[in-house]
């Protein structure tokens, strides 16, 4: 018989688990012929959700938990369910429902008939989500499409069944700033995507804000294109030239007029036009710095504080 892992971060939704384990009841009981283990990873929340999975997991010995000793982030709480995961396919999907469980029997089908090694998610509609999250979203996916060599289709989610194989090549890249999104397409394999329509949270709130959102597209940004560097080598060439044809007019004129009355506002226009330019340049520069920094410590990308499943912490 073979084994689904089912990878769950978590992250204060009290209010979601008991509609997803009753939505995993139900299709578990569909696929009988499979044997399933329901990962719960704690990221830190605040409130009782690791109480609630603790009792699920004294009823129900398919339910596995690992609790991080505090809050490391959606991708860190990813990482390490996947990595104690031990089925033949592993499944990664939220506890609010926005990724639909029932999908998972025909994902599994997908693998298994037309012998794909992984099966993806997609939104093709953002109904019911704020408009502008909606437009830079997309903007997101479609910048990133351009200037990264990793595929990345718009409107993908975590959500995806992955065969063993994949899992193993995956486990293999254990770098600290992770972007699951762009690690599944990095790592190649013959991947299908699944299409379905947006589904709002069955209870609780998002804890993506809109800050939150912008900042991990910068880290995708970051972490698979060099793009960033290449633009801000160009504006330094481009303001370098720009800056030699100035100097250039400056002394033919000196020579042609005589000194000129300096004009104090496009003089001071000039000198913040390329100060922004050379500072935005630099924060690009910055921000790569400290990822290589980061990575350099070598620090775990998670840091287990309880768990009832045999595994060693990385």
């Amino acid at each position: 018989m073979k084994k689904i892992s089912i990878v769950i971060p978590c992250f204060n939704e009290q209010e979601a688990i008991p509609h997803f384990y009753r939505e995993m009841l139900s299709v578990m009981s569909q696929m009988s012929g499979y044997s399933f283990e329901l990962i719960f990873v704690d990221d830190g929340s605040i409130d009782d959700t690791m109480k609630m999975v603790k009792n699920l997991a004294e009823n129900d010995e398919c339910v596995k938990y690992i609790e991080l000793s505090r809050n490391f982030g959606k991708e860190s709480a990813m990482y390490a369910g996947i990595k104690a995961s031990s089925g033949d396919y592993t499944a990664v999907m939220d506890a609010d429902l926005q990724d639909p469980p029932s999908l998972l029997p025909e994902m599994v089908k997908i693998i298994e008939v037309e012998n794909y090694d992984s099966v993806a998610t997609r939104r093709v509609t953002r109904h019911g989500e704020p408009a502008i999250r909606s437009f830079f979203a997309r903007l997101f996916y479609r910048l990133l499409k351009r200037i990264s060599k990793t595929e990345l289709v718009d409107g993908a989610r975590d959500y995806r069944l992955m065969s063993r194989k994949f899992v193993d090549a995956l486990l293999k890249l254990g770098e600290y700033n992770r972007f699951s999104k762009g690690l599944f397409g990095w790592i190649g394999f013959k991947t299908k995507w699944l299409e379905y329509e947006n589904i709002n949270r069955v209870a609780g709130e998002t804890k993506w804000s809109f800050w939150k959102l912008l900042l991990y597209a910068f880290d995708g940004i970051i972490a698979f294109s060099t793009a960033p560097l290449a633009m801000a080598a160009f504006f330094g060439m481009l303001f370098c030239i720009i800056s030699f044809i100035v100097i250039g007019f400056i002394i033919v004129r000196r020579l042609l007029f005589g000194d000129p009355v300096a004009g104090w506002a496009s003089l001071m226009s000039a000198i913040l036009l390329v100060g922004g330019v050379q500072l935005f340049c630099v924060g690009i520069l910055g921000q790569y710095l400290a990822k290589t920094y980061l990575e350099t410590k070598k620090r775990p990308i998670f840091i287990c504080k309880e768990t009832n499943i045999e595994m060693s912490e990385n």
